[in-house]
């Protein structure tokens, strides 16, 4: 039997908190700094929060795989800081929006 070692690699280095920051200011921050590409889902569910926008269904972080980002405007590609561009939805609610 072949034995695979793992590498736990950390992609990410966390912050310590400022605790003088305001909910507001910290909220400021995350709008207004630009997502790396392909890191929009995390900043969207950061601004969003983890509730479907049609549905209203309530998640969290054990089940927020199953709520997507959605692009309003069709494109994938754009991806403002503020988030304007996103709507999280559940998986069902996703479906249902590219099903017509």
């Amino acid at each position: 039997m072949r034995r695979t070692s793992y590498r736990i690699h950390r992609s990410r280095q966390t912050k310590k908190a400022d605790s003088n920051k305001s909910v507001a200011e910290i909220v400021r921050e995350l709008q207004h700094t630009p997502p790396k590409k392909g890191d929009y889902r995390e900043r969207s569910l950061n601004i969003h929060g983890f509730i479907c926008a049609r549905c209203g269904k309530e998640f969290d972080h054990k089940t927020s795989r199953l709520l997507t980002v959605h692009h309003k405007d069709g494109n994938h590609l754009n991806n403002p800081p503020d988030g304007s561009n996103w709507e999280n939805l559940c998986v069902y609610c996703h479906d249902e929006e590219h099903s017509w």
